[in-house]
């Protein structure tokens, strides 16, 4: 009952966590698009109301006309219907922690802890990944305060700094736990920036508005700052999102650099973006991140193996391997703790179920996916003997 109850929670979780990080992500890409289209008011008026710039957008019927404040309006109060944009990005972080800790810290065993990359106890396994997610924003915060109005120099070395901790994650986890923590700790980078910086920014700014003070300027700045580099982590956060579908990607023994290359792409696609609504868009920045992504395809290619066709891999030896590392999991009713039905509804039995999933098993054998963690300390021999077997199929 406690595995069916957890299913659930996983459920209900990810779908709040995927509907407010649509409506997140969406406000975000919207408000970089609208401040990077604006142009001039046409009416000499507007700009006397201190208006510093104009969208006009047509959609769903209608004709919108958006402008901007820098400084509120002029000769005017400050409306006090105000929209802020904070709950999406607190609501998508709080059921992100949701999932993390359903998934990954209740089932530390099954899907943090890989013994064969590191032997971690639940306990120490569990406070690392909260150290890292803790500690990546605050040496983030730090390198802000230090690189002060290097934003170039302070973009390099955020770079750096996530890609460190990517190959230090992969000395630590599971692959695919590796992958899903680079991206908690971005995501808390970008909700902290929220929090901690932009909104207390526009609170304060807000209200030197209403007491007809002009505004200081720093908040201005340092929201823009947080606001840009929340915008470049999007994608690649993204990317991680669905990454767990994926094990070519984080189960290569050179995961972290893949992950790297994955994310490198994903920047350059979205500087794509924000240069085009500035209406001088770079077509060679989405041409380097398609040919990243290729790179990536040829790189992570499993390698067929060398089959002995003289000697013949039997169904028979298969099914055993299979029974004794998959099928614990993989069964109409699993022994293995945590599980109340097979993973994808794989049920791995019969010599027939094993023959109709002969690709999958392959795949996910090859890649290490499977089985999690290498929970039942499938060899390596037994990896290659299950992939000659199905080099073998594919011949006969």
């Amino acid at each position: 009952m406690e595995a069916y109850l957890l299913d659930w929670a996983n459920l209900l979780i990810r779908w709040l966590h995927l509907i407010t990080g649509v409506a997140w992500i969406g406000a975000s890409f919207y408000f970089v698009m609208l401040d990077n289209s604006l142009s001039k008011p046409a009416k000499d008026e507007d700009s006397a109301r201190g208006v510093s710039g104009e969208l006009w957008a047509v959609h769903g019927g209608g004709v919108y006309q958006s402008q901007k404040f820098l400084a509120g309006p002029q000769g005017e109060p400050l409306s006090e219907h105000l929209h802020w944009s904070k709950w999406e990005a607190y609501s998508t972080w709080l059921s992100g922690m949701g999932l993390l800790a359903i998934i990954y810290w209740f089932g530390a065993n099954t899907y943090l802890i890989d013994q064969q990359v590191l032997p971690l106890t639940s306990l120490v396994a569990i406070a690392i990944s909260i150290g890292f997610i803790v500690g990546g924003w605050l040496v983030y915060n730090t390198l802000c305060s230090v690189l002060k109005g290097k934003d170039t120099l302070l973009a390099v070395i955020i770079f750096i700094f996530v890609m460190l901790s990517d190959w230090v994650l992969f000395q630590l986890f599971s692959a695919r736990a590796a992958y899903l923590h680079v991206g908690a700790m971005m995501g808390t980078i970008m909700v902290a920036n929220v929090f901690f910086h932009i909104i207390p920014g526009q609170k304060s700014m807000v209200a030197e508005i209403r007491a007809g003070q002009t505004p200081d300027p720093k908040y201005g700045v340092i929201g823009k700052q947080r606001s840009v580099h929340n915008t470049y982590f999007t994608l690649p956060v993204l990317f991680i999102m669905i990454s767990n579908h994926y094990p070519m990607t984080y189960s290569h023994e050179q995961g972290w650099l893949a992950l790297g290359f994955i994310m490198m792409a994903g920047v350059l696609i979205r500087q794509y973006f924000v240069m085009r609504h500035r209406g001088n868009a770079n077509k060679a920045l989405p041409a380097i991140g398609v040919v990243l992504l290729l790179a990536m395809f040829v790189y992570l290619m499993p390698s067929t193996p060398d089959v002995d066709q003289s000697t013949k891999i039997g169904d028979s030896q298969i099914q055993q391997v299979i029974s004794d590392r998959c099928v614990a999991c993989h069964a109409v009713k699993p022994t293995q703790a945590g599980f109340v039905s097979p993973p994808l509804g794989l049920v791995l039995e019969t010599s027939e179920q094993i023959k109709q999933n002969a690709v999958k098993i392959s795949t996910t054998v090859q890649t290490r996916y499977m089985p999690l963690g290498n929970l039942t300390q499938m060899t390596d021999d037994e990896r290659a003997l299950i992939a000659g077997w199905y080099a073998q199929q594919q011949t006969n």
